[in-house]
């Protein structure tokens, strides 16, 4: 399937020149008068080199057509993080690389979707939202009146968001993972 270099997003895995690219990073430049373009940095899953790229804003790219599995994260260990389908129980290990930022959401027994490209993995999709432990933050403060000023949080993945003044420790908060911010409070 062929999309426009503009929409192109992170994570994402294309096909060019005959080989699969995942985009790492992505910038859409309009520099004054000049026609737009689109910098990525992109690495290429056969070798894990990474490569520089510059698309024309009208470039066609083609996005790789990816098999998508559900599967559940179980654990981490030197070989990667690993997940296995509910159905057939088969595992997978994906790097860090793999990952990329969805390692800031991984917790035991949570559905993520694992793309797959010729049998193998080569990508996963976050849930869309995420319920996570607040592990530290600053305490409440008393007789503080009410304000739209966040406070940062450490979560039980390593994330750190930017939550209101009223969560404590130990509370679980509901994480949006495209944009990696806070929702609301679990109840």
């Amino acid at each position: 399937m062929s999309i426009q270099a503009t929409q192109l997003r992170i994570g994402m895995v294309i096909l060019m020149d005959g080989e699969l690219y995942k985009v790492l990073e992505r910038h859409h430049h309009t520099p004054g008068n000049l026609r737009g373009m689109v910098q990525t940095k992109l690495r290429r899953l056969s070798s894990g080199s990474l490569h520089e790229h510059r698309f024309r804003s009208v470039d066609m790219v083609e996005k790789a057509a990816l098999d998508r599995r559900d599967m559940n994260y179980l654990f981490e260990d030197a070989s990667g993080y690993h997940f296995m389908d509910e159905e057939t129980y088969e595992q997978v290990a994906l790097s860090k690389e793999d990952l990329g930022e969805t390692v800031n959401y991984l917790t035991p027994n949570v559905k993520f979707e694992i793309e797959m490209y010729e049998g193998r993995a080569v990508g996963v999709e976050p849930p869309l939202t995420v319920e996570l432990k607040v592990v530290k933050t600053d305490p409440r403060l008393k007789g503080a009146t009410a304000s739209n000023q966040n406070k940062p949080a450490l979560l039980e993945t390593g994330l750190t968001v930017a939550v209101p003044p009223f969560i404590e420790e130990g509370e679980v908060v509901r994480i949006d993972t495209r944009e990696g911010a806070y929702l609301e409070r679990v109840k």
